[in-house]
Protein backbone atom coordinates (compact mmCIF):
# COMPACT_ATOMS: atom_id res chain seq x y z
CA UNK A 1 0.00 0.00 0.00
CA UNK A 2 1.18 3.50 -0.83
CA UNK A 3 2.27 5.83 1.97
CA UNK A 4 0.40 8.89 0.73
CA UNK A 5 -1.85 7.88 -2.16
CA UNK A 6 -4.85 5.61 -1.73
CA UNK A 7 -7.25 4.25 -4.33
CA UNK A 8 -8.63 7.75 -4.89
CA UNK A 9 -5.56 9.98 -4.67
CA UNK A 10 -3.69 11.70 -1.85
CA UNK A 11 -6.33 12.72 0.67
CA UNK A 12 -6.11 14.32 4.11
CA UNK A 13 -6.93 17.33 6.22
CA UNK A 14 -5.78 20.47 4.41
CA UNK A 15 -2.41 21.71 5.71
CA UNK A 16 -2.35 18.99 8.38
CA UNK A 17 -1.50 15.75 6.64
CA UNK A 18 -1.98 17.05 3.11
CA UNK A 19 -0.03 20.30 2.98
CA UNK A 20 0.72 23.01 0.50
CA UNK A 21 4.32 21.72 0.42
CA UNK A 22 3.04 18.30 -0.67
CA UNK A 23 1.10 19.93 -3.50
CA UNK A 24 4.09 21.99 -4.61
CA UNK A 25 6.35 18.95 -4.67
CA UNK A 26 3.78 16.88 -6.58
CA UNK A 27 3.68 19.66 -9.16
CA UNK A 28 7.48 19.80 -9.31
CA UNK A 29 7.70 16.07 -9.91
CA UNK A 30 4.95 15.88 -12.54
CA UNK A 31 6.36 18.82 -14.49
CA UNK A 32 9.76 17.13 -14.49
CA UNK A 33 8.49 13.61 -15.21
CA UNK A 34 6.29 14.50 -18.18
CA UNK A 35 8.62 17.22 -19.45
CA UNK A 36 11.77 15.17 -19.92
CA UNK A 37 11.45 15.05 -23.70
CA UNK A 38 9.08 17.91 -24.51
CA UNK A 39 7.33 20.85 -22.91
CA UNK A 40 4.45 19.13 -21.19
CA UNK A 41 0.93 20.40 -20.66
CA UNK A 42 -1.15 19.49 -17.63
CA UNK A 43 -4.76 20.37 -16.87
CA UNK A 44 -6.08 21.11 -13.37
CA UNK A 45 -9.62 21.23 -12.00
CA UNK A 46 -10.86 21.86 -8.46
CA UNK A 47 -13.98 21.71 -6.34
CA UNK A 48 -15.42 24.49 -4.18
CA UNK A 49 -13.48 23.92 -0.93
CA UNK A 50 -11.67 26.98 0.40
CA UNK A 51 -8.37 25.08 0.40
CA UNK A 52 -8.75 24.04 -3.24
CA UNK A 53 -7.58 27.48 -4.36
CA UNK A 54 -4.47 27.19 -2.21
CA UNK A 55 -3.63 23.75 -3.60
CA UNK A 56 -4.29 24.94 -7.15
CA UNK A 57 -1.74 27.73 -6.69
CA UNK A 58 0.83 25.40 -5.12
CA UNK A 59 0.48 22.80 -7.85
CA UNK A 60 0.69 25.48 -10.51
CA UNK A 61 3.85 26.91 -8.95
CA UNK A 62 5.49 23.51 -8.81
CA UNK A 63 4.51 22.56 -12.34
CA UNK A 64 5.57 25.81 -13.97
CA UNK A 65 8.84 25.82 -11.97
CA UNK A 66 9.62 22.48 -13.60
CA UNK A 67 8.75 23.80 -17.06
CA UNK A 68 5.18 22.60 -17.53
CA UNK A 69 2.36 24.63 -19.01
CA UNK A 70 -0.70 24.49 -16.76
CA UNK A 71 -4.28 24.75 -18.03
CA UNK A 72 -6.81 25.76 -15.37
CA UNK A 73 -10.39 24.53 -15.68
CA UNK A 74 -11.24 26.19 -12.33
CA UNK A 75 -14.26 24.79 -10.44
CA UNK A 76 -15.30 21.68 -12.32
CA UNK A 77 -15.92 17.96 -11.84
CA UNK A 78 -13.48 15.07 -11.66
CA UNK A 79 -14.98 13.36 -14.74
CA UNK A 80 -14.68 16.60 -16.72
CA UNK A 81 -10.95 16.69 -16.00
CA UNK A 82 -10.70 13.04 -17.06
CA UNK A 83 -12.58 13.78 -20.31
CA UNK A 84 -10.55 16.86 -21.22
CA UNK A 85 -7.23 15.18 -20.36
CA UNK A 86 -8.07 12.41 -22.81
CA UNK A 87 -9.67 14.39 -25.62
CA UNK A 88 -7.32 17.40 -25.61
CA UNK A 89 -4.09 15.38 -25.48
CA UNK A 90 -2.79 16.55 -22.12
CA UNK A 91 0.12 14.68 -20.59
CA UNK A 92 -1.84 14.24 -17.38
CA UNK A 93 -4.70 15.70 -15.39
CA UNK A 94 -5.08 16.76 -11.77
CA UNK A 95 -8.28 17.15 -9.78
CA UNK A 96 -8.23 18.89 -6.40
CA UNK A 97 -11.00 17.40 -4.30
CA UNK A 98 -11.74 15.17 -1.32
CA UNK A 99 -14.90 13.98 -3.04
CA UNK A 100 -17.66 13.38 -0.42
CA UNK A 101 -15.54 14.44 2.60
CA UNK A 102 -16.18 17.59 4.63
CA UNK A 103 -14.60 20.90 3.64
CA UNK A 104 -11.58 20.66 5.98
CA UNK A 105 -10.28 17.66 4.01
CA UNK A 106 -8.94 17.87 0.50
CA UNK A 107 -7.27 15.61 -2.00
CA UNK A 108 -5.13 15.46 -5.12
CA UNK A 109 -6.31 13.01 -7.76
CA UNK A 110 -3.93 12.23 -10.60
CA UNK A 111 -4.97 11.03 -14.06
CA UNK A 112 -2.85 9.71 -16.90
CA UNK A 113 -3.11 10.92 -20.50
CA UNK A 114 -6.07 8.57 -21.10
CA UNK A 115 -8.01 10.15 -18.26
CA UNK A 116 -7.55 7.04 -16.12
CA UNK A 117 -6.15 6.90 -12.61
CA UNK A 118 -2.38 7.32 -12.55
CA UNK A 119 -0.39 4.06 -12.78
CA UNK A 120 1.09 2.85 -9.52
CA UNK A 121 4.63 2.97 -10.92
CA UNK A 122 4.36 6.76 -11.30
CA UNK A 123 2.74 7.11 -7.86
CA UNK A 124 5.68 5.22 -6.37
CA UNK A 125 8.14 7.69 -7.90
CA UNK A 126 6.12 10.67 -6.65
CA UNK A 127 6.17 9.26 -3.13
CA UNK A 128 9.94 8.81 -3.27
CA UNK A 129 10.24 12.49 -4.18
CA UNK A 130 7.88 13.49 -1.37
CA UNK A 131 10.14 11.58 1.04
CA UNK A 132 13.31 13.19 -0.39
CA UNK A 133 14.42 9.80 -1.69
CA UNK A 134 14.41 10.63 -5.40
CA UNK A 135 17.14 13.17 -5.92
CA UNK A 136 17.13 16.78 -7.03
CA UNK A 137 14.81 18.00 -9.76
CA UNK A 138 16.18 20.95 -11.75
CA UNK A 139 14.31 24.23 -11.94
CA UNK A 140 13.34 25.55 -15.35
CA UNK A 141 14.81 28.92 -16.25
CA UNK A 142 14.46 31.56 -18.93
CA UNK A 143 12.02 30.67 -21.67
CA UNK A 144 11.73 27.12 -20.30
CA UNK A 145 9.65 28.28 -17.32
CA UNK A 146 6.05 27.18 -17.74
CA UNK A 147 2.94 29.34 -17.80
CA UNK A 148 -0.62 29.13 -16.48
CA UNK A 149 -3.49 29.40 -18.95
CA UNK A 150 -7.24 29.82 -18.37
CA UNK A 151 -9.02 26.75 -19.74
CA UNK A 152 -12.63 27.21 -18.74
CA UNK A 153 -13.43 26.40 -22.37
CA UNK A 154 -12.58 22.79 -21.56
CA UNK A 155 -15.31 22.69 -18.93
CA UNK A 156 -17.78 24.12 -21.43
CA UNK A 157 -16.84 21.48 -24.02
CA UNK A 158 -17.44 18.75 -21.47
CA UNK A 159 -20.90 20.17 -20.75
CA UNK A 160 -21.60 20.11 -24.48
CA UNK A 161 -20.44 16.52 -24.65
CA UNK A 162 -22.85 15.44 -21.91
CA UNK A 163 -25.76 17.25 -23.56
CA UNK A 164 -24.94 15.48 -26.84
CA UNK A 165 -25.33 12.09 -25.13
CA UNK A 166 -28.94 12.70 -24.10
CA UNK A 167 -31.29 10.77 -26.38
CA UNK A 168 -34.57 12.42 -25.36
CA UNK A 169 -35.95 15.82 -24.51
CA UNK A 170 -36.76 16.36 -20.83
CA UNK A 171 -39.56 18.77 -21.64
CA UNK A 172 -42.49 18.39 -19.27
CA UNK A 173 -40.42 16.69 -16.56
CA UNK A 174 -39.77 18.19 -13.14
CA UNK A 175 -36.36 17.16 -11.83
CA UNK A 176 -34.71 17.78 -8.46
CA UNK A 177 -30.96 18.29 -8.23
CA UNK A 178 -28.77 18.33 -5.10
CA UNK A 179 -25.37 19.68 -6.03
CA UNK A 180 -23.71 19.21 -2.60
CA UNK A 181 -22.49 22.83 -2.72
CA UNK A 182 -19.76 21.36 -4.88
CA UNK A 183 -18.50 21.10 -8.43
CA UNK A 184 -21.92 20.85 -10.12
CA UNK A 185 -23.42 23.88 -8.39
CA UNK A 186 -23.95 25.65 -11.73
CA UNK A 187 -23.20 22.90 -14.22
CA UNK A 188 -26.04 20.49 -13.36
CA UNK A 189 -28.84 23.03 -13.70
CA UNK A 190 -27.44 24.33 -16.99
CA UNK A 191 -27.40 20.82 -18.45
CA UNK A 192 -30.89 19.81 -17.35
CA UNK A 193 -32.40 23.18 -18.26
CA UNK A 194 -30.86 22.95 -21.72
CA UNK A 195 -32.43 19.52 -22.18
CA UNK A 196 -35.85 21.01 -21.40
CA UNK A 197 -36.48 20.03 -17.79
CA UNK A 198 -38.01 22.17 -15.10
CA UNK A 199 -35.36 21.95 -12.40
CA UNK A 200 -35.56 22.50 -8.65
CA UNK A 201 -32.07 22.81 -7.21
CA UNK A 202 -30.65 22.59 -3.69
CA UNK A 203 -27.04 22.53 -2.50
CA UNK A 204 -26.09 25.19 -5.03
CA UNK A 205 -24.78 27.96 -2.77
CA UNK A 206 -21.13 27.05 -2.08
CA UNK A 207 -19.16 29.26 0.30
CA UNK A 208 -15.98 27.20 0.57
CA UNK A 209 -17.03 25.66 3.89
CA UNK A 210 -20.35 23.95 3.17
CA UNK A 211 -19.44 21.35 0.55
CA UNK A 212 -21.21 18.04 1.41
CA UNK A 213 -22.49 19.68 4.62
CA UNK A 214 -25.90 18.11 5.12
CA UNK A 215 -26.38 17.86 1.37
CA UNK A 216 -25.44 15.82 -1.67
CA UNK A 217 -25.29 12.08 -2.24
CA UNK A 218 -24.20 11.33 1.34
CA UNK A 219 -27.22 13.16 2.78
CA UNK A 220 -29.91 11.90 0.45
CA UNK A 221 -32.72 12.66 2.91
CA UNK A 222 -32.80 16.27 1.68
CA UNK A 223 -33.41 15.25 -1.91
CA UNK A 224 -36.06 12.76 -0.81
CA UNK A 225 -37.94 15.55 0.96
CA UNK A 226 -37.61 17.79 -2.07
CA UNK A 227 -38.88 15.18 -4.52
CA UNK A 228 -41.85 14.07 -2.42
CA UNK A 229 -42.89 17.50 -1.13
CA UNK A 230 -42.83 19.08 -4.58
CA UNK A 231 -44.06 15.97 -6.40
CA UNK A 232 -41.12 15.84 -8.76
CA UNK A 233 -40.64 13.10 -11.35
CA UNK A 234 -37.13 12.19 -10.22
CA UNK A 235 -34.16 13.59 -8.31
CA UNK A 236 -30.39 13.29 -8.58
CA UNK A 237 -27.82 14.00 -5.88
CA UNK A 238 -24.10 14.38 -6.53
CA UNK A 239 -21.08 14.46 -4.25
CA UNK A 240 -18.49 17.23 -3.98
CA UNK A 241 -16.63 16.44 -7.21
CA UNK A 242 -19.56 14.73 -9.00
CA UNK A 243 -18.02 11.35 -9.64
CA UNK A 244 -21.01 9.89 -7.76
CA UNK A 245 -24.75 10.03 -8.29
CA UNK A 246 -27.57 8.72 -6.11
CA UNK A 247 -31.12 9.06 -7.44
CA UNK A 248 -34.53 9.29 -5.81
CA UNK A 249 -37.62 8.00 -7.60
CA UNK A 250 -40.98 9.78 -7.61
CA UNK A 251 -42.09 7.91 -4.47
CA UNK A 252 -39.01 8.93 -2.48
CA UNK A 253 -37.24 5.56 -2.73
CA UNK A 254 -33.46 5.86 -2.81
CA UNK A 255 -31.99 4.51 -6.04
CA UNK A 256 -28.40 3.79 -5.02
CA UNK A 257 -25.53 2.49 -7.14
CA UNK A 258 -26.73 -1.12 -6.98
CA UNK A 259 -30.18 -0.18 -8.26
CA UNK A 260 -28.68 2.05 -10.95
CA UNK A 261 -26.54 -0.86 -12.17
CA UNK A 262 -29.62 -3.09 -12.32
CA UNK A 263 -31.84 -0.57 -14.11
CA UNK A 264 -29.36 0.40 -16.78
CA UNK A 265 -27.79 -3.05 -17.12
CA UNK A 266 -31.19 -4.59 -17.76
CA UNK A 267 -31.98 -1.82 -20.25
CA UNK A 268 -28.70 -2.55 -22.07
CA UNK A 269 -29.46 -6.28 -22.14
CA UNK A 270 -32.91 -5.66 -23.63
CA UNK A 271 -31.25 -3.79 -26.50
CA UNK A 272 -28.48 -6.40 -26.89
CA UNK A 273 -25.93 -3.77 -25.80
CA UNK A 274 -24.65 -5.47 -22.63
CA UNK A 275 -21.29 -6.76 -23.84
CA UNK A 276 -20.38 -10.10 -22.23
CA UNK A 277 -23.82 -10.01 -20.54
CA UNK A 278 -21.90 -8.82 -17.47
CA UNK A 279 -22.13 -6.02 -14.90
CA UNK A 280 -19.10 -5.30 -12.68
CA UNK A 281 -19.82 -4.83 -8.97
CA UNK A 282 -17.76 -4.75 -5.79
CA UNK A 283 -17.91 -7.24 -2.93
CA UNK A 284 -20.06 -4.73 -1.02
CA UNK A 285 -22.94 -4.75 -3.50
CA UNK A 286 -26.17 -5.93 -1.92
CA UNK A 287 -27.23 -9.58 -2.05
CA UNK A 288 -30.60 -8.43 -3.35
CA UNK A 289 -28.91 -7.06 -6.47
CA UNK A 290 -27.36 -10.43 -7.24
CA UNK A 291 -30.69 -12.21 -6.76
CA UNK A 292 -32.35 -9.76 -9.17
CA UNK A 293 -29.56 -10.11 -11.73
CA UNK A 294 -29.87 -13.89 -11.54
CA UNK A 295 -33.59 -13.63 -12.28
CA UNK A 296 -32.84 -11.28 -15.20
CA UNK A 297 -30.23 -13.67 -16.62
CA UNK A 298 -27.39 -11.16 -16.22
CA UNK A 299 -23.91 -12.23 -15.12
CA UNK A 300 -21.75 -10.21 -12.74
CA UNK A 301 -18.15 -9.84 -11.68
CA UNK A 302 -17.07 -8.82 -8.17
CA UNK A 303 -14.01 -6.69 -7.38
CA UNK A 304 -12.45 -5.20 -4.27
CA UNK A 305 -14.04 -2.00 -3.01
CA UNK A 306 -12.95 1.05 -5.04
CA UNK A 307 -13.95 2.35 -8.46
CA UNK A 308 -10.29 1.93 -9.44
CA UNK A 309 -10.70 -1.84 -9.22
CA UNK A 310 -14.06 -1.76 -10.97
CA UNK A 311 -12.54 0.09 -13.91
CA UNK A 312 -9.52 -2.21 -14.08
CA UNK A 313 -11.84 -5.22 -14.33
CA UNK A 314 -13.95 -3.50 -16.98
CA UNK A 315 -10.94 -2.53 -19.07
CA UNK A 316 -9.30 -5.96 -18.82
CA UNK A 317 -12.46 -7.82 -19.85
CA UNK A 318 -14.25 -5.38 -22.14
CA UNK A 319 -17.25 -4.88 -19.84
CA UNK A 320 -19.29 -1.73 -20.43
CA UNK A 321 -20.95 -0.96 -17.09
CA UNK A 322 -19.83 -1.29 -13.50
CA UNK A 323 -19.85 0.54 -10.22
CA UNK A 324 -20.37 0.75 -6.50
CA UNK A 325 -23.28 1.04 -4.11
CA UNK A 326 -22.08 4.57 -3.28
CA UNK A 327 -23.00 5.81 -6.75
CA UNK A 328 -19.68 5.55 -8.58
CA UNK A 329 -21.02 4.25 -11.90
CA UNK A 330 -18.68 3.80 -14.86
CA UNK A 331 -19.92 3.67 -18.45
CA UNK A 332 -16.68 2.69 -20.15
CA UNK A 333 -17.89 3.55 -23.65
CA UNK A 334 -18.12 7.19 -22.58
CA UNK A 335 -15.81 7.71 -19.60
CA UNK A 336 -12.82 6.30 -17.74
CA UNK A 337 -14.11 7.23 -14.30
CA UNK A 338 -17.34 7.42 -12.36
CA UNK A 339 -19.42 10.35 -13.62
CA UNK A 340 -22.45 11.53 -11.67
CA UNK A 341 -23.87 13.76 -14.39
CA UNK A 342 -23.45 11.08 -17.05
CA UNK A 343 -25.13 8.58 -14.72
CA UNK A 344 -28.12 10.90 -14.32
CA UNK A 345 -28.40 11.32 -18.09
CA UNK A 346 -28.22 7.55 -18.61
CA UNK A 347 -30.94 6.93 -16.02
CA UNK A 348 -33.12 9.49 -17.76
CA UNK A 349 -32.54 7.60 -21.01
CA UNK A 350 -33.66 4.32 -19.45
CA UNK A 351 -36.79 5.97 -18.03
CA UNK A 352 -37.80 7.82 -21.16
CA UNK A 353 -37.00 5.06 -23.65
CA UNK A 354 -39.03 2.53 -21.65
CA UNK A 355 -41.71 5.07 -20.70
CA UNK A 356 -41.54 3.95 -17.08
CA UNK A 357 -40.76 5.83 -13.86
CA UNK A 358 -37.74 4.77 -11.81
CA UNK A 359 -40.02 3.17 -9.21
CA UNK A 360 -41.23 0.61 -11.75
CA UNK A 361 -37.76 -0.02 -13.21
CA UNK A 362 -36.27 -0.62 -9.74
CA UNK A 363 -39.16 -2.68 -8.36
CA UNK A 364 -37.68 -6.15 -9.11
CA UNK A 365 -34.75 -5.48 -6.76
CA UNK A 366 -35.50 -6.13 -3.12
CA UNK A 367 -32.56 -4.74 -1.15
CA UNK A 368 -31.63 -6.97 1.78
CA UNK A 369 -31.03 -5.51 5.24
CA UNK A 370 -27.30 -5.14 5.87
CA UNK A 371 -25.35 -4.88 9.10
CA UNK A 372 -21.66 -3.93 9.22
CA UNK A 373 -19.61 -3.97 12.43
CA UNK A 374 -15.97 -2.96 12.73
CA UNK A 375 -13.78 -5.04 15.03
CA UNK A 376 -10.36 -3.81 16.13
CA UNK A 377 -7.81 -6.63 16.15
CA UNK A 378 -4.11 -7.01 16.92
CA UNK A 379 -3.32 -8.69 13.60
CA UNK A 380 -5.71 -8.62 10.64
CA UNK A 381 -4.13 -11.53 8.78
CA UNK A 382 -3.98 -13.69 11.90
CA UNK A 383 -7.63 -12.98 12.69
CA UNK A 384 -8.82 -13.79 9.17
CA UNK A 385 -6.84 -17.03 9.02
CA UNK A 386 -7.72 -18.26 12.53
CA UNK A 387 -9.42 -21.67 12.53
CA UNK A 388 -12.19 -20.58 14.93
CA UNK A 389 -13.02 -17.54 12.79
CA UNK A 390 -13.24 -19.69 9.66
CA UNK A 391 -15.52 -22.13 11.46
CA UNK A 392 -17.74 -19.29 12.73
CA UNK A 393 -17.99 -17.97 9.19
CA UNK A 394 -19.24 -21.35 7.99
CA UNK A 395 -21.72 -21.47 10.89
CA UNK A 396 -23.05 -17.99 10.04
CA UNK A 397 -23.45 -18.94 6.37
CA UNK A 398 -25.34 -22.08 7.36
CA UNK A 399 -27.68 -19.97 9.48
CA UNK A 400 -28.58 -17.93 6.39
CA UNK A 401 -29.20 -21.07 4.36
CA UNK A 402 -28.25 -19.58 1.02
CA UNK A 403 -30.63 -16.65 1.45
CA UNK A 404 -28.02 -14.08 2.45
CA UNK A 405 -24.29 -13.74 2.81
CA UNK A 406 -21.49 -12.91 5.21
CA UNK A 407 -18.33 -11.01 4.36
CA UNK A 408 -15.14 -10.41 6.33
CA UNK A 409 -12.99 -7.62 4.93
CA UNK A 410 -9.82 -6.08 6.38
CA UNK A 411 -9.63 -2.29 6.48
CA UNK A 412 -7.00 -0.88 4.19
CA UNK A 413 -5.96 1.83 6.65
CA UNK A 414 -6.69 0.57 10.19
CA UNK A 415 -6.16 -2.61 12.28
CA UNK A 416 -9.83 -3.39 11.77
CA UNK A 417 -11.85 -6.30 10.38
CA UNK A 418 -15.21 -5.33 8.89
CA UNK A 419 -17.83 -8.01 9.53
CA UNK A 420 -20.85 -7.64 7.27
CA UNK A 421 -23.98 -9.73 6.85
CA UNK A 422 -27.02 -9.46 4.59
CA UNK A 423 -30.21 -11.42 5.22
CA UNK A 424 -33.96 -11.06 4.76
CA UNK A 425 -34.28 -9.64 8.30
CA UNK A 426 -32.23 -7.42 10.59
CA UNK A 427 -32.34 -10.15 13.22
CA UNK A 428 -30.75 -12.63 10.84
CA UNK A 429 -27.98 -10.17 10.05
CA UNK A 430 -27.30 -9.56 13.75
CA UNK A 431 -27.09 -13.28 14.54
CA UNK A 432 -24.67 -13.93 11.71
CA UNK A 433 -22.38 -11.01 12.54
CA UNK A 434 -22.43 -11.67 16.29
CA UNK A 435 -21.55 -15.33 15.76
CA UNK A 436 -18.30 -14.34 14.09
CA UNK A 437 -17.46 -11.57 16.55
CA UNK A 438 -18.07 -13.94 19.46
CA UNK A 439 -15.52 -16.37 17.99
CA UNK A 440 -12.99 -13.55 17.72
CA UNK A 441 -13.63 -12.54 21.34
CA UNK A 442 -13.35 -16.03 22.76
CA UNK A 443 -10.04 -16.57 20.99
CA UNK A 444 -8.43 -13.34 22.16
CA UNK A 445 -8.25 -11.76 18.72
CA UNK A 446 -10.02 -8.48 19.58
CA UNK A 447 -8.19 -5.60 21.23
CA UNK A 448 -9.48 -2.51 23.02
Amino acid sequence: MSKYFGTDGFRGEANVNLTVEHAYKIGRFLGFYYGREHRCSIVIGKDTRRSSYMFECALTAGLTASGADVYLMHVTTTPSVSYITRTDDFDCGIMISASHNAYHDNGIKLLNSDGEKMPQCVINEIEKYLDDDFGEIPFASGSDIGKAIDYSSGRNRYIGYLISLATHSYKGLRIGLDCANGSTWMMAKNIFDTLGAETVVIGNEPNGLNINDGCGSTHIENLRKLVTSQRLDVGFAFDGDADRCIAVDETGRIIDGDLILYIYGKYMKARDKLTNNTIVTTVMSNFGLYKALDRAGIDYAKTDVGDKYVYECMRANGHLIGGEQSGHIIFSKYAATGDGLLTAIKLMQAMLAQKQPLSVLAAPVQIYPQILKNVRVADKDAALSHHAVKESLKEAEEMLGGNGRVLLRPSGTEPVIRVMAEAPTDEGCERAVDTIIAAMHSNGLIVG
